[in-house]
C-alpha cells in the first residue's frame, strides 16, 4: 500500500495517510469529530469530506514584499525591512547548509511530496498514546506555517498568527494540505530556498544570509560543515540554541547535527569528528551584529534622508495617512522606490568632497554638499565627509529628515538676497551704493536709528571692511569683491525685513524650519544658519528664473505588481520675477569672473556660464560656496562640524590642512569650498549641452528710479527738506573733494535717480579738490563676512577675503 502511494498525486498520498490513520486508530478526533477507534469506513469518509473542505490556494512567500530603494539609474540603495533579513538565491547559498537544514529538519525532503507518512503515522500514534499534538512536520510544512505566521504578522493580524502556529489537529491538517500545495506548483529547490531565507535563526537574525553574517562575518555561500551544522540547528529552538546567549546548549545540539549529517552519509566520520573539536565560542570571533537598513547601503546617509523624508515629507501621504503607516508600507509593502539620485554624480560629489576633507579626520572638519536641478527641486546629489557609523547626523538637511536643529552660519552668501530685493526696487544694474569707509581697525558704526524696520540691530552695528575701503561703488563692485559696508548700507536703505521676506520667499530657514534670526546681521552678512540643501534649492531658484521648488528625492514608485503609485508633484512657485532673477544672475557672475572676484579663477565662465557666491563667517570658523548654471545648482559647505570652544571661543579653519588642497594659512569661501564646487559642478555639467543665461531685460537694465532733485551747492538743511519733500529718505554721508564751498552738498549718492522712497546720501564738500592717488597706491578691496548671531545681541562682524588661488 505504501509503495501504491510513492506514485498517487500528492493529495491521493494524503487521502492515503488518512486512510492508513484511521484504520489504526480512528484518526484526527478533533475538528473532524471521529468518536473512537471503531469508526470504520464512515470515519473515513467524513474525513476525506473534511479535508477536501478545507482551502487550498496557498500564496508563497512574503519575503518578495520587502521594498526597494534605487537610484535614477536603478542601482539598489537599500531594502527596508521590518526583520533583519537578507535574500539570496539557493545557488548562493554554500552545499554544506543545505544539506544540514535538511539532515536534521526533513531528512526524505526530496523523497516526499509535502507529507512524510511514516513520519507522520508514527507520531500520530505517539500523539494518540500521549494526549499531545506534536510534529513530524516536513520542511514544506514548516515553511507553509512560518509563512502563514509572516503573512498574519505583516497584516498586523495577531489572531491569525497566533492560529498559524497553535497545536490543534485542525490547523496540522490545514497546513498538510497547503504543503501538498506547495509541493505542486513550486520545486523541491524553490521550497528549500524560500525556507532558508525566511527562517528564524536567532539573535534578531532572519534568513540564513542575516544568521551568516551576524554570527560568522561571511556570507552564506561561504559556510564551512562546522558553521552550517550550528546554524541548522537553532532553527528549533532560536533562544535554547543560540550560540551567543547559551553556547554549552548550541554546541550540542550542533554535534546532534553533525552526528545526523554522517549517519545520512552526507559528512564522513573524518569531516564530523573534526568539527565537532571547534568549541562554539571560537567559531564567532568574526560575528557582524545585525545592522540598520542603511547601515548596510551604500549611500548610508542618502538613504536615512529618504526613510525620514517617506515617512514625513507631505508629498509622501500616498503611502498612509501617519508616519506608522508609512513606515509599515514601506517595510512590507513590496514597493520599488526609484529616487533621484545620479550615482555617477553622487560618486563625483563624495570624492571632490573627500578630496579636500578625508573621513575620518581629527582636525574637526567637515564638508557636504547637495546639488538640485533647478525648475524641479530634484536631489541628484547629496554626500557628505563624515563616517556613518561614527554619527548618523545628516549634515545636507534639515532636523525633520535626520539634519540638525540649525545648520551652517553661511556667510556673505546672504548677501545675494539684497541683491534680488534691491532689483524688485528698481535699482537698475549699474546703480551705485556710497559704502561707509572702514578698516580692520576703523570699523564702521551703523546706528540703529538708521534702519527703518524691526529688521535692525538693539545697539550700533560694527562692520569691518579688511582693508580701507568705502566710498561711492557700483551693485556689480560691491557683488563681486563681497563689499560688507556697501551691503549693510544697501539692506539699511531697503529696509531690513524686505529683504528677510525674500529669503523667505526662496526658501531660507533654518534647520528646524524656522526662518532665520531677524536681526540685520543675519540678513545682510549670514549670521544666520542653514543647510546645504536649503542653500541649494533656494539658489536654484534664481537658475530657474524665478522659481522655487521644493527639493524633491522621488521620481516614481510602484507597488510589488509594478503598478504606479501617482506620487504628487513637488511644490514649484514663482517667488521672483523672472527678469529680476536674470538681473541678480548678471551680477553673481562677477565673483567669478572679475579680476577681483571672489571666487575669480575657480570656473572658465567662457566654456559655461555660471553664477554663485562665496562666503565666510566670523573668525574663519566655516566656508561656502553655492553656485549654478541653468541646468545644475550646487552648494558646498566646508567648515568645522563642532563650531567653538567649551567657553564659547569660535575655532577656525585657517591653519588647517585639506588634503590634496595642502595646508592653508587663510581660508576664504574661494579657498576649499570653491574649488570643490568647481570639481562637483564639472561633474554635473558633464555633457549637458551650454545654456546662457537669459539676459536681463532694459527694464532691469535701466530701474525704474525717479529723478532726485538737484541740490548740489545747497546747505545740509535745505538739501534734506529738498530730498524729503520728494519722497526720499536723506542721509548724511562723507566728505568729498569739491570745488563748492565747504559744508555744503557736493553731490548725492545716487547723482540723478533712485528708487522712489529709496534713500538718498548727500556728500559733503572738503572745499577743494587734492590729487587724486595712484593705482598703485589703492589697497585692494576685501571681503567682509560675519559672525553667528540667531538670539542675544548683534556679535562683532569679522572681515575675510578669499585670496586668489595660487
Amino acid at each position: 500500500m505504501e509503495g501504491r502511494a510513492h506514485n498517487l498525486p500528492h493529495v491521493l498520498r494524503l487521502l492515503l495517510g488518512l486512510v492508513v490513520l484511521s484504520t489504526l486508530m480512528g484518526l484526527l478526533m478533533a475538528g473532524i469529530a471521529i468518536p473512537a477507534i471503531g469508526a470504520g469506513g464512515s470515519a473515513t469518509t467524513s474525513g476525506v469530506k473534511a479535508f477536501n473542505d478545507l482551502p487550498s490556494e496557498f500564496s508563497v512567500s512574503p519575503l518578495a514584499q520587502q521594498s526597494k530603494i534605487l537610484t535614477a539609474d536603478n542601482k539598489l540603495i537599500a531594502n527596508p525591512y521590518d526583520e533583519n533579513r537578507i535574500i539570496v538565491s539557493l545557488d548562493k547559498i554554500s552545499p554544506w547548509m543545505q544539506k544540514a537544514q535538511i539532515a536534521i529538519e526533513d531528512s526524505r525532503f526530496y523523497e516526499h511530496g509535502g507529507l512524510d507518512v511514516r513520519g507522520f503515522t508514527r507520531a500520530m500514534v505517539s500523539n494518540f498514546s500521549s494526549g499531545d499534538v506534536q510534529g513530524a512536520s516536513t520542511l514544506t510544512q514548516q515553511y507553509v506555517k512560518i509563512t502563514l505566521q509572516e503573512n498574519a504578522l505583516r497584516r498586523d493580524d495577531k489572531e491569525a498568527a497566533k492560529a498559524a502556529v497553535a497545536k490543534t489537529y485542525t490547523r496540522k491538517l490545514q497546513e498538510l494540505k497547503y504543503a501538498l500545495d506547495v509541493e505542486r506548483n513550486y520545486t523541491k529547490e524553490q521550497i528549500l530556498a524560500g525556507y532558508l531565507n525566511l527562517v528564524y535563526y536567532g539573535d534578531q537574525a532572519y534568513g540564513v544570509e542575516a544568521a551568516a553574517q551576524n554570527y560568522f562575518g561571511v556570507s552564506s555561500s561561504k559556510l564551512t560543515l562546522v558553521q552550517s551544522a550550528l546554524l541548522a540547528g537553532i532553527v528549533q529552538q532560536p533562544t535554547k540554541y543560540n550560540p551567543v546567549l547559551n553556547p554549552k546548549n548550541s554546541q550540542a545540539r550542533r554535534n546532534a547535527v553533525l552526528d545526523r549529517m554522517q549517519a545520512l552519509g552526507m559528512a564522513s566520520a573524518a569531516e564530523v569528528a573534526a568539527a565537532k573539536k571547534v568549541p562554539v565560542a571560537d567559531m564567532l570571533g568574526n560575528r557582524k551584529p545585525p545592522k540598520g537598513v542603511c547601515q548596510r547601503s551604500s549611500e548610508p546617509f542618502f538613504c536615512a534622508y529618504m526613510m525620514e523624508y517617506l515617512q514625513k515629507s507631505p508629498q509622501m501621504a500616498v503611502l498612509g495617512k501617519t508616519p506608522a503607516e508609512r513606515l509599515k508600507n514601506i517595510n512590507q509593502g513590496g514597493l520599488t522606490i526609484k529616487t533621484t539620485l545620479d550615482s555617477r554624480l553622487q560618486a563625483s560629489t563624495l570624492k571632490a568632497l573627500t578630496d579636500a576633507v578625508p573621513v575620518g579626520n581629527k582636525s574637526n572638519l567637515g564638508a557636504a554638499s547637495t546639488v538640485i536641478e533647478p525648475g524641479t527641486g530634484k536631489v541628484l546629489a547629496m554626500a557628505q565627509a563624515t563616517d556613518f557609523g561614527d554619527s548618523q547626523l545628516n549634515l545636507n538637511v534639515d532636523q525633520r529628515y535626520g539634519g540638525s536643529q540649525y545648520g551652517y552660519q553661511f556667510g556673505s552668501t546672504a548677501k545675494t538676497y539684497a541683491l534680488v530685493a534691491a532689483l524688485e526696487s528698481g535699482m537698475p544694474l549699474d546703480g551705485t551704493i556710497d559704502a561707509p569707509s572702514a578698516s580692520p581697525d576703523d570699523p564702521h558704526f551703523f546706528d540703529p536709528k538708521e534702519m527703518k524696520d524691526r529688521c535692525n540691530a538693539d545697539k550700533p552695528w560694527e562692520v569691518e571692511n579688511d582693508y580701507r575701503s568705502g566710498g561711492e561703488m557700483s551693485l556689480a563692485k560691491a557683488t563681486a569683491e563681497s563689499i560688507n559696508t556697501a551691503f549693510g548700507q544697501l539692506v539699511i536703505d531697503l529696509g531690513g525685513c524686505k529683504v528677510h521676506e525674500v529669503m523667505g520667499r526662496m526658501g531660507v530657514h533654518q534647520g528646524d524650519g524656522k526662518p532665520i534670526n531677524t536681526s540685520i546681521s543675519s540678513i545682510t552678512l549670514g549670521a544666520g544658519t542653514m543647510t546645504p540643501m536649503t542653500a541649494a534649492s533656494s539658489y536654484a531658484t534664481l537658475a530657474a528664473r524665478g522659481k522655487f521648488c521644493e527639493p524633491t528625492p522621488i521620481a516614481a514608485i510602484t507597488t510589488s505588481n509594478g503598478k504606479v503609485i501617482k506620487v504628487p508633484p513637488t511644490t514649484c512657485k514663482q517667488v521672483v520675477r523672472a527678469d529680476v532673477a536674470d538681473g541678480v544672475n548678471l551680477l553673481l557672475q562677477g565673483p567669478l569672473k572679475d579680476r577681483r572676484g571672489t571666487a575669480e579663477g575657480v570656473w572658465d565662465v567662457t566654456k559655461r556660464p555660471a553664477a554663485g557666491k562665496t562666503g565666510t563667517t566670523n573668525n574663519h570658523n566655516q566656508s561656502w560656496f553655492i553656485g549654478y548654471t541653468p541646468q545644475r545648482a550646487a552648494a558646498v559647505w566646508v567648515g568645522n562640524v563642532k563650531v567653538a570652544r567649551a567657553n564659547g571661543q569660535l575655532l577656525t579653519l585657517n591653519g588647517k590642512c585639506f588634503n590634496t588642497y595642502g595646508c592653508k594659512r587663510s581660508v576664504f569661501g574661494g579657498t576649499i569650498a570653491g574649488p570643490v564646487w568647481a570639481d562637483i559642478m564639472t561633474a554635473a555639467t558633464n555633457g549637458l549641452p551650454v545654456v546662457q543665461f537669459t539676459p536681463p531685460s532694459s527694464a532691469i537694465l535701466n530701474g525704474n528710479y525717479v529723478p532726485i532733485p538737484d541740490v548740489a551747492g545747497d546747505s545740509i538743511g535745505d538739501a534734506t527738506d529738498t530730498l524729503e519733500a520728494a519722497g526720499f529718505k536723506v542721509r548724511v554721508g562723507s566728505r568729498v573733494d569739491s570745488t563748492i564751498r565747504e559744508g555744503r552738498v557736493a553731490r548725492t549718492s545716487p547723482g540723478t535717480k533712485a528708487m522712489k522712497g529709496g534713500t538718498v546720501t548727500l556728500l559733503i564738500s572738503r572745499g577743494y579738490s587734492s590729487p587724486v592717488r595712484s593705482t598703485s597706491q589703492q589697497s585692494r578691496p576685501v571681503v567682509i563676512e560675519p559672525t553667528r548671531t540667531t538670539t542675544g545681541p548683534t556679535p562683532k562682524v569679522k572681515p575675510t577675503k578669499p585670496p586668489k588661488r595660487p
